[in-house]
């Protein structure tokens, strides 16, 4: 018989949502226009910003405390009452990282035709999920990824699948913890730049909020605080997007105008590339680097040398009783001056390749792998081929997402919700490539030639959010008064929050863009430490440390959990490890190389077994992890340590094969699984009775 809910039920249930949801819709526009109101009345910039934080910060922990639970299947799985719609809305919430949101439109800007790789890769992996994966692991009724793959693989003590069960719970927790350190440091930049605090303090503020939502009720609170805030996060990105499409091309319809602005776009950056001025400036980066390059040659003389000079300079500066201001810059000369010659290695090799790429010529944005000779044109469209395979086959195993296939009332309706989860994910991910030319569009004409005595006041502010590392410099390297593009830099990660300010929009939009950035981020920190706490507490001390434990006794344990994996990742977070999109595709090579192999054949291929699981899982790992090593140099490796010139971002194009074949290689030299196992999946494959 038939669990599912009536359908006059299902249908009540899904116009209760949809009017709760318009009546938040409808009240979220009045706060925003009331904010413009209030900004129009002379109310400050600092409070706008705190007003719209804390306002939904606030928002997503009422939602959580009305949301909270102890019962087991409310907290893993949302009850499995999600309608397909409101679930393609969450997981699009879930899916729009920070990675997404703030740093792939400045990807687009920095990388051209390159950055689409993003897009089509993150795309087409949901069509991988809702063909190949996600209506499998909702026929089979459970709780988590590892949950599927032990009683699909058993073996082990009994053939409950413990080694296996053991493998995909480690990758859970090492791809998902990976990811959530990218999301807690969005939050720590997005809260640092408007309410003003240290980035450290801010990653905490966004954490309270993240834990709010999904330690008090779990899925089910997660699930609609991830469809209230993917209405802010597509609102914040329309509105400015849109607003420049207007501006620049007279066209409220970014995804139709940015095509005509491209071509307009091209035409300035070829006269760019030929302004003497141009020239100029990045002929001094490349004096500048030839040093760097020079200094690292003559190590270990160059350091001692540079070493003694600082002292003599802080000396001499004391000496003549200078001014305070000249006394600490020489005193930061000498603190900052690397301890080591290995150190000195590391950071003159970093600035040479800083200084290198300045002084390089702007590269066109719509042409496809634009290099100096064909050898370099193929390597980047190898990149871009390998990076477009791994986020695919990576989306498909990324246990976060995979999850969400529980939620659902039943198959069909996790087949719909995959198709709502493009759509809703589409309406971003289009306007996406649009808002990178109406940015850099808008800076190439009315930043780059102005007056340095006239830049705007939002470079100051975003240069000042992170002084050590300034997210924009701009420095008058020719000394002509006038802003070069070359002497013009901005972080990727930066980009969106600063588009408002950019096209000269009221700061309540800025502020409008930090709520949806912040929507990106706590939306899916929250997913990633609820799969880690549920792998943890679910997979671990259920399945196999007490497999009596109550039902209050789980959720309990599982809530403990995710409050130690949420600080942990807060702290590693505030270490600033590496660029968001970094640390997320690394996430998704892991995943694919570790995951995606076992889970396609589990449900297609009756003959893989648990030996071929265990060292398929092992393998793609080890091979994915050994490449990034090898090829990283921010891992301890070598750039030219690199097989056929792939990025180390893409490592997953060596472990997702190495994966398939170990297990298919093994399965075949191994016995065959039981009887039990292929049961299992002429179970899961056979059609729904609906």
């Amino acid at each position: 018989m038939s669990t599912n809910p009536a359908p006059g039920v299902k249908h009540g249930y899904f116009k209760k949502l949809s009017r709760y949801y318009l009546w938040y819709t409808g009240a979220f526009g009045l706060f925003l226009a009331a904010l413009a109101l209030l900004e129009q009345e002379g109310m400050p910039r600092l409070w706008i910003g705190y007003l719209f934080m804390f306002a939904t910060i606030a928002l997503y922990a009422i939602i959580g405390v009305i949301c909270r639970t102890s019962n087991v299947t409310e907290y893993y799985v949302a009850g499995r009452r999600v309608p397909a719609m409101f679930n393609g809305m969450a997981t699009a919430a879930d899916w729009i990282s920070a990675a997404s949101f703030i740093s792939l439109a400045g990807g687009l800007y920095l990388q051209g035709f390159d950055g689409l790789a993003f897009i089509m890769g993150w795309t087409g992996g949901f069509v991988l999920v809702a063909l190949l994966i996600a209506p499998y692991l909702r026929k089979f009724a459970q709780y988590t990824v590892p949950d599927f793959l032990a009683a699909r693989y058993g073996g082990g003590a009994g053939g409950r699948g413990g080694p296996v069960r053991a493998l995909a719970v480690s990758a859970t927790i090492l791809v998902s913890f990976t990811y959530v350190v990218a999301q807690i440091y969005a939050v720590g930049l997005i809260a640092s730049r408007f309410t003003g605090v240290d980035f450290s303090v801010g990653i905490f503020l966004g954490l309270a909020s993240i834990l709010v939502c999904s330690f008090l009720g779990g899925m089910r609170a997660i699930t609609w605080t991830q469809v209230a805030q993917y209405i802010i996060l597509l609102v914040a990105f329309l509105i400015p997007t849109m607003w420049l499409s207007v501006k620049h091309a007279d066209n409220p319809i970014p995804q139709v105008a940015y095509g005509s602005l491209l071509p307009k776009l091209t035409a300035r950056e070829a006269e760019l590339a030929r302004d003497p001025r141009e020239a100029q400036v990045r002929a001094e980066f490349l004096r500048r680097a030839d040093g760097y390059a020079a200094r690292v040659a003559a190590l270990p003389e160059s350091w001692e040398a540079g070493k003694l000079d600082a002292q003599r300079q802080l000396a001499a500066a004391r000496a003549r009783n200078a001014s305070l201001t000249e006394v600490r810059q020489a005193e930061r000369a000498l603190t900052t001056y690397p301890n080591s010659v290995d150190d000195a290695r590391a950071l003159w090799l970093e600035r040479r390749d800083a200084n290198l790429e300045r002084a390089s010529p702007p590269e066109p944005h719509a042409q496809p792998f634009p290099g100096a000779t064909p050898e370099a044109s193929d390597a980047r469209r190898n990149n871009f081929l390998a990076v477009v395979f791994c986020l695919m086959f990576g989306t498909a195993a990324l246990p976060h997402i995979l999850m969400r296939a529980y939620t659902t009332p039943s198959v069909h309706e996790t087949r719909v919700s995959v198709f709502w989860t493009l759509f809703f994910i589409l309406l971003i991910y289009l306007t996406i490539p649009a808002l990178a030319v109406l940015a850099k569009y808008d800076i190439y004409t009315s930043l780059v030639g102005s007056d340095f005595s006239s830049l705007p006041t939002w470079i100051s502010y975003w240069a000042n959010v992170d002084k050590a590392n300034p997210l924009i410099s701009v420095a008058d390297i020719n000394g002509d008064g006038i802003v070069q593009l070359a002497e013009f830099a901005i972080d990727a990660d930066v980009l969106v929050l600063a588009t408002p300010e950019i096209g000269g929009l009221p700061y309540v939009i800025s502020g409008l863009v930090a709520a949806g950035g912040l929507a990106a981020a706590l939306s899916t920190a929250d997913g990633l430490l609820l799969a880690i706490s549920n792998a943890l507490s679910h997979d671990v001390y259920y399945k196999m440390v007490e497999p009596g434990a109550s039902t209050q006794k789980r959720v309990t344990i599982s809530k403990l959990l995710l409050l130690a994996v949420a600080f942990i990742a807060a702290y590693v977070a505030s270490q600033k490890p590496a660029d968001i999109l970094s640390l997320v595709a690394a996430a998704f090579s892991l995943a694919g190389s570790t995951l995606f192999p076992v889970l396609v054949l589990g449900v297609f291929w009756k003959r893989a077994n648990h030996i071929g699981a265990i060292t398929g899982m092992v393998t793609g790992f080890a091979v994915c992890l050994y490449y990034m090593l090898r090829a990283s140099p921010g891992l301890g490796g070598s750039a030219a340590e690199t097989w056929f010139g792939i990025l180390p971002m893409a490592a997953g194009v060596f472990g997702v094969p190495a994966g398939l074949l170990t297990v298919i290689v093994v399965s075949l030299l191994t016995p065959r699984p039981s009887r039990a196992s292929a049961g299992m999946v002429d179970y899961i494959r056979a059609p729904e009775q609906r």
